[in-house]
């Protein structure tokens, strides 16, 4: 007779999802010294999957990556989801909660089509759909031409080689777990910044499900889950929604972090950038860094910050 599995992952139904659940599955069952047949990854087709040809801002934002993961969550269809969280809206229902953070991967942009920004083709037409990459590439190099790119890796890459644009931004955390390390060039964060908890993968379950959560306390990475955190924060306090073009990176040094920001105007002609030290778990860091940076940005750029936070 076949065992129950001892958890159901939920997952999203794309392939760079399936990766990272499959990524979960497999510390999970390594910190419990499970089987691999302990953990079922159940697929679920999420919203944000079903609409390919608009802009996920005109859609719905980030919730459609999350809507129907919640439901069955809370409809104990399965026990916990995994989730990209750059992809997870700010506030989240309260009766979940993110369990886990697993060890962050690459935070880097990568750029396909080019040796870097500089060596970006005059005039060139930038395939991407997110208005931090269309904001932060048109800031450098005004005279490129941004064109709606969506869908997973393989159909950018596929629209991409089609010749719908000649360059595009992919996320290296991303291509890597695909296996796709040889594309691109990565792009320095001391120079391009990227967006705000890129690389990390969380795992989401029922707030009051005690037994999942002491599972998943297990494969979480405090380090990961600090800047993540401090990420999060500052989107927070900011009001950014998904169409707030903010980019940020943070690092960790001991017990402190030290968070870069930037928003831009959606044209990319104006910045603001910043730079906040405090210790890990303090909110008030990324609070404060988000009010210096409102005070001091230009109403092209205000305009698109301090909304309600996303949830």
């Amino acid at each position: 007779m076949t065992e129950q599995p001892k958890l159901r992952l939920g997952t999203r139904q794309s392939p760079l999802a399936m990766a990272q659940a499959r990524e979960a599955r497999e510390r999970l069952c390594t910190a419990h010294g499970w089987p691999e047949t302990a953990v079922e990854l159940v697929p679920v087709r999420a919203s944000g999957d079903k609409v390919q040809d608009r802009p996920l801002a005109e859609i719905g934002g980030k919730a459609l990556w999350t809507k129907e993961l919640d439901e069955w969550i809370v409809e104990r269809r399965i026990d916990a989801a995994v989730h990209s969280m750059k992809d997870v809206e700010t506030v989240r229902p309260a009766n979940l909660v993110i369990a886990a953070v697993l060890p962050r991967a690459d935070v880097r942009d990568v750029l396909v089509g080019a040796a870097g920004v500089a060596q970006i083709p005059r005039a060139a037409r930038v395939g991407t759909s997110a208005p931090r990459r269309a904001a932060q590439v048109l800031h450098r190099r005004p005279d490129c031409e941004v064109v709606m790119f969506r869908g997973n890796v393989a159909t950018r890459l596929a629209k991409l080689a089609a010749g719908e644009a000649d360059v595009t931004l992919l996320a290296a955390a991303g291509l890597a777990r695909l296996g796709e390390h040889a594309i691109g060039t990565p792009l320095d964060t001391e120079e391009w910044l990227p967006a705000p908890a890129q690389g990390a993968i969380g795992i989401e379950c029922r707030a009051g499900d005690e037994t999942t959560r002491a599972l998943m306390a297990a494969v979480d990475d405090a380090p990961s889950r600090a800047t993540v955190t401090a990420e999060r924060a500052l989107l927070a306090a900011l009001g950014a929604t998904c169409h707030s073009p903010v980019a940020a990176h943070s690092t960790l040094r001991r017990d402190r972090i030290v968070l870069r920001a930037a928003l831009f105007s959606p044209d990319g002609a104006e910045r603001v950038d910043g730079e906040r030290s405090f210790p890990v778990g303090d909110l008030r860091g990324p609070a404060e860094l988000a009010a210096d940076l409102l005070a001091r940005a230009s109403s092209g750029i205000a305009a698109h910050f301090g909304k309600a936070p996303e949830g």
